[in-house]
């Protein structure tokens, strides 16, 4: 992952990145840390183009499957995602309105679920220079809970005009950036978002409550403890009905337990077989996550990825 460092005299700069692997995908946006488990079927491509301004980065992301991200923004810094377009969009398990843009502070970890073809506008400021900019107006955001304050409503011609500014901003040439003049524009629409947000802090009564069922059965998976198999199981790590089980999963991931054991199990075997060593196998790498019948195991790696299990340890390997 390639890094920047912010300074007054940084020249501004144009980064193109693809990938055909969705964890890869993750570790392509400068500075960000990140994971991606991919959710939709098929071979994957992800695309991102940014700019890089001293104290400001801005990018475009397209994804062509839907997928659970982990993310995590560089730290003194707050982020404003603007999807492109309609789409089953959640952050931390609230979906994202039509007339809705995520805000999230940098240093501080959160979670995207997001549909097959999306795009996403992204814009991350240095909190000292959007103090300067913005004054007062900035410190309702940049003060705020994280945990509370995640979506914002915008008026459709702020969202329109913002995400205007970005595509000009990116479809410039390297030698016609000039930072006074485009750090000065992408803060008057700063201004205009600032002054025209509505924070959205709606929880329904039982959020909490199905967030934590959800994140039991995630910090299980990540314990290193055997995996689970069954819906059962899944109870008793989360110690609820299959009803709240069920009903949690689909409220803040969009997909059953079963679904979600079975996509995050595939996506680590992925990733293992992604970073070999001299001794892993395709059966070992199964086994560990809990998939012992081969046959079954590969037919569902390869209508998740689109290539079999071996062909992902074949080109890493090479």
């Amino acid at each position: 992952m390639s890094q920047t460092i912010r300074t007054a005299e940084s020249a501004p700069r144009k980064c193109k990145w693809e990938a055909w692997d969705a964890n890869e995908h993750a570790h392509n946006l400068t500075d960000w840390s990140q994971e991606y488990d991919q959710f939709g079927q098929g071979g994957f491509y992800g695309r991102i183009d940014e700019v890089h301004l001293p104290a400001m980065q801005v990018f475009k992301e397209y994804t062509s499957h839907a997928l659970g991200q982990q993310c995590n923004v560089w730290p003194d810094s707050l982020w404003m995602g603007i999807p492109a377009g309609p789409g089953d969009c959640r952050i931390n398990g609230h979906r994202v309105g039509e007339r809705e843009i995520m805000c999230q502070p940098g240093g501080h970890d959160f979670e995207l679920v997001t549909p097959d073809g999306f795009d996403i506008y992204g814009l991350v400021v240095g909190r000292d220079w959007l103090t300067r900019v913005a004054g007062e107006a900035a410190c309702p955001l940049l003060e705020a809970d994280p945990e509370r304050l995640m979506r914002l409503r915008l008026p459709q011609r702020t969202r329109r005009a913002t995400t205007f500014l970005i595509e000009r901003l990116l479809g410039m040439q390297d030698e016609r950036l000039e930072i006074p003049v485009h750090q000065d524009i992408l803060g008057l629409a700063l201004q205009e978002i600032l002054n025209e947000e509505t924070p959205n802090t709606e929880r329904p009564p039982s959020y909490r409550h199905r967030r934590q069922v959800v994140d039991r059965v995630r910090t299980h998976l990540e314990s290193g403890a055997t995996p689970p198999v069954s819906l059962d199981e899944l109870c008793r790590i989360a110690h609820v009905s299959q009803r709240t089980l069920r009903y949690s999963f689909t409220s803040i991931l969009g997909v059953s337990p079963i679904q979600f054991l079975r996509l995050t199990r595939l996506n680590r075997v992925r990733r293992r077989l992604c970073e070999p060593d001299a001794s892993t196998t395709v059966g070992q790498v199964a086994s560990d996550w809990g998939f012992y019948h081969l046959g079954q195991f590969s037919r569902d790696y390869r209508r998740l990825f689109g290539e079999s299990p071996s062909a992902t340890l074949a080109r890493h390997r090479h």
